[in-house]
């Protein structure tokens, strides 16, 4: 019954071949350098037809090596122009689409999820998926209340598909690195890991969506679907139509680019302090513009799916971050090194400079900086290529520094929004995005004015 393993010796050996077509393109690249080709132009086309092997590749086997593919995709931006254009298209596909699986595969699952008579649910239900992702598809349909829903059906075999093909990625990991200049792949494939049984969970998914969607329920910028229903493999929710990212990105309006990326940013800040949660699979398959507030204006509204990955911050995003941030923005070198000590970022063995550190620090924060700033492609890959030198001083100083556990989840997510932005190429107002949302940004000048009055009152 299984479509998505396609017998596991077939998955395994599609992903083996992977770094043996690899090895054949390093050789055909040596060959082409004993020729008398330039060592970069050769680099750049191996990067190329590496790319365009991988993703293929990923796209076509669903479960963990889209799952992969799709959380390398946002960082494409970091790519050379001449290397990232060629297989865009590529990647676009892969962020919201691949191969469906067969329908007597669907309605089995129904039926056994479901009941025998789950047809009456439905008012209508259609058997040809309208999207396919990396462990199940969704189906458009009618609930039996007249409302239009979404049904998202798990993958058959889509726990041992995920495992199975991290698994296997992660022994060639190194191999993939040049992808991505300046990303370490290994972590991510291990994060990717560590959050295989919450993906697979659909009542986790339904509890991370319904609460969202009752926070945002009279939100005029934000959209969460409400859920419907939630059986294991089968989640039913409302249905949202809307232009996908992956389509604004290729041929948005710039009204409608920088209006997303406003309104991602406000979400990625604003999540965790209203829900206590935050989204943690921001790709663009996961996220529509839709048309009109609810007021009947003519503002676009950011619709958001896919809540089956998040990071459960309670108290929101944590404080350091945003005091650390405030401190960078001011300057305050010593301050900014003793609170990356505190919290793990420096390792007791290690001693650097804070005056190198805070000059490492403040061209990756360049956005909140000024009072708009305009992401781009170009501004990506500087900052890209400036840690991967290893004759840059922040090649060697991010060598040494740390990443906490608690702040894993929270950087991957935090890079892949700012990938998206810079496909994007939105401008976006951040910093107003941040004195609103990031607890610790703003300084608390009520408890510093507190505490100089205790000061002041105390005997000399």
């Amino acid at each position: 019954m299984s479509d998505l393993p396609r017998k596991a010796v077939t998955r395994t050996a599609k992903l083996a071949a992977l770094p043996l077509g690899f090895a054949g393109r390093a050789t055909w690249g040596l060959g082409k350098r004993i020729v008398g080709e330039s060592a970069e132009l050769v680099g750049r086309e191996l990067q190329q037809r590496t790319a365009d092997q991988l993703f293929k590749v990923l796209g076509e086997l669903k479960g963990g090596a889209m799952k992969f593919g799709q959380a390398m995709s946002v960082f494409e931006s970091a790519l050379p122009e001449e290397v990232a254009g060629p297989y865009r298209a590529a990647l676009t596909k892969l962020q919201d689409a691949a191969p469906p699986m067969p329908t007597r595969t669907v309605h089995a699952v129904l039926e056994e999820r479901l009941g025998a008579d789950w047809r009456e649910l439905f008012l209508e239900f259609e058997d040809k998926p309208a999207a396919a992702a990396s462990i199940g598809q969704v189906h458009r349909g009618v609930w039996h209340d007249g409302r239009e829903v979404a049904v998202k059906v798990q993958y058959p075999g889509a726990g041992e598909a995920l495992l199975s093909d991290l698994n296997q990625l992660s022994r060639f990991a190194r191999l993939l690195g040049p992808l991505v200049p300046g990303m370490d792949i290994k972590p991510l494939i291990a994060e990717l890991k560590d959050r295989v049984s919450e993906e697979l969970d659909y009542a986790l998914e339904a509890q991370a969506q319904q609460t969202h969607a009752e926070e945002f329920a009279d939100d005029p910028d934000i959209v969460v679907p409400a859920v419907v229903h939630q059986g294991e493999q089968v989640l039913v929710t409302e249905w949202m139509d809307g232009v996908p990212l992956s389509e604004v990105i290729a041929d948005g309006t710039d009204e409608q680019r920088n209006r997303a990326g406003q309104l991602l940013t406000r979400f990625l800040f604003s999540g965790p302090a209203r829900t206590g949660l935050l989204h943690a699979d921001p790709h663009p398959g996961n996220f529509r513009l839709l048309p009109g507030g609810p007021d009947g204006d003519d503002d676009w509204r950011l619709g958001v799916l896919d809540f089956g990955t998040v990071d459960r911050l309670p108290g929101g995003l944590p404080l350091p971050i945003g005091e650390s941030l405030r401190m960078t923005l001011d300057g305050e070198a010593e301050a900014v090194y003793e609170m990356l000590c505190a919290e793990g970022f420096v390792k007791e063995s290690i001693e650097l400079d804070p005056d190198a550190v805070l000059d490492y620090l403040l061209p990756i924060i360049e956005p909140a900086q000024a009072e708009a700033f305009t992401f781009s492609r170009g501004w990506m890959r500087g900052q890209a290529a400036r840690i991967a030198d290893p004759r840059s001083p922040a090649y060697q100083l991010a060598k040494q520094l740390n990443l906490p556990p608690a702040y894993l989840l929270i950087h991957r997510v935090t890079l892949s929004t700012i990938g998206v932005l810079c496909q994007l190429g939105a401008t976006v107002r951040m910093r107003e995005e941040l004195e609103e949302w990031l607890p610790g940004f703003v300084e608390d000048t009520d408890f510093v004015a507190d505490t100089d009055e205790e000061e002041s009152a105390a005997p000399a």
